[in-house]
């Protein structure tokens, strides 16, 4: 029994040594992974905030570069409705591959390099945490696809409101004299004798007590413009008279010569400009309407870009640093079920113990019990 009870002491003994180490290990592995999860989800953050500031950094420089994308661009160019629809996709599709191509140029090596370098970083920090026979297999434990980033730029949905012009303008005709000075908005109201744009109207109360309210003869210089191109359209689409008027005064002024060489020239160089105005330049006023359209569009996805392209980075990187606290996990839980272990060990050690224990002293209390009888009744008389 001394020999039973000894060596349960010391089972229990080296029990409660191994439960104390895996009770260390296990707080050892619970505080590191909160501070290594803590330190990586702000790397993350600030890889990920560089991700969309070097995307809409590159978009940006894209976009100044859109004409020199769009003039690559070589296809049969018609004015007809149904080579113009076809024209358009196939011109939205190379935008779209030209765009995503040079992104990838510009951003997709560095930022790739950039999430194995965390991704490898965050698989040597988790390590220590894991036993030595995961740790060699890490690699093949934890998924790593290939990654590839991805701009969906949508351009066919973008620019699918686009109306091109290629009419015919000449370059000094009324309309585009207006439009030149005035710009396009402007010109439309002014040529369409809007007459009533210009007058504000005057609330009854002002908003403010103290400040009078502005005279309704106050304009801007923009409004004073266009009521004063507006009245002289108004004024010769009247009446012929006025046009005669003035050219009299004309006449008399500079001569008839002088009159009829700048008509003669003015009609030579629409002559000139309708001759111009083939297919091919037709095609140019196209992409160069086309780049300012796309160009204003684009601008306003720059943002949603970066923050597309940022989120995948985040999801990948997440994602591996999930898969690594899978396999730490499951170490916690192996630790958790050894621990268990080691206690219900030591309670039936415990308890052997005391049996041990129990049945020593009741041996020991038999046997003196069995040399008093011997010494009083079997010991021979004298």
């Amino acid at each position: 029994m001394d020999s039973l009870h000894i060596a349960a002491q010391e089972q229990r003994v080296y029990c409660l040594e191994m439960r104390e180490e895996r009770q260390e290990r296990l707080t050892f592995i619970d505080k590191q992974l909160e501070l290594l999860a803590q330190d990586y989800k702000l790397r993350i953050k600030q890889i990920t905030e560089e991700v969309e500031r070097q995307v809409s950094t590159a978009m940006a420089e894209e976009i100044r570069r859109l004409s020199v994308l769009v003039d690559e661009y070589q296809m049969d160019f018609h004015p007809s409705p149904v080579v113009l629809k076809v024209y358009k996709n196939e011109l939205h599709r190379h935008i779209e591959e030209g765009l995503g191509r040079n992104m990838s140029d510009r951003c997709s090596t560095a930022i790739t390099s950039s999430l194995q370098t965390m991704q490898q970083e965050m698989m040597d920090g988790l390590k220590p945490l894991l036993p030595a026979s995961v740790r060699t297999q890490i690699d093949m434990l934890v998924p790593r696809q290939c990654f590839s980033l991805s701009y969906d730029l949508n351009c066919d949905k973008l620019c699918a409101d686009f109306q091109e012009d290629i009419e015919f303008h000449f370059s000094l005709g009324w309309t585009m004299l207006v439009n030149r000075f005035l710009g396009p908005k402007n010109s439309r109201r002014a040529l369409m004798g809007y007459n009533d744009q210009v007058q504000r109207p005057v609330p009854l109360t002002p908003a403010n007590p103290s400040m009078p309210p502005l005279p309704q003869g106050s304009l801007t210089q923009e409004e004073l413009m266009v009521s004063m191109v507006t009245g002289l359209a108004s004024l010769t689409s009247r009446t012929s008279m006025g046009i005669l008027v003035v050219g009299g005064v004309v006449w008399k002024a500079v001569g008839w010569r002088l009159i009829a060489l700048s008509f003669g020239l003015y009609g030579l160089l629409y002559v000139y400009e309708r001759l111009t105005w083939t297919t091919k330049a037709k095609e140019r006023a196209f992409k160069r309407q086309f780049v300012e359209y796309a160009s204003e569009k684009l601008q306003l996805v720059v943002s949603y870009t970066g923050s597309n392209c940022s989120h995948q980075v985040q999801q990948e990187l997440s994602g591996t640093f999930a898969h690594l606290c899978q396999q730490v996990d499951v170490t916690r839980e192996n630790l958790e079920q050894e621990i268990a272990a080691m206690n219900q060990k030591i309670e039936v050690l415990v308890s052997l113990q005391s049996k041990a224990k129990l049945l020593r002293n009741k041996g020991g209390w038999m046997d003196s019990e069995l040399n008093m009888f011997m010494h009083q009744y079997l010991q021979p008389s004298r």
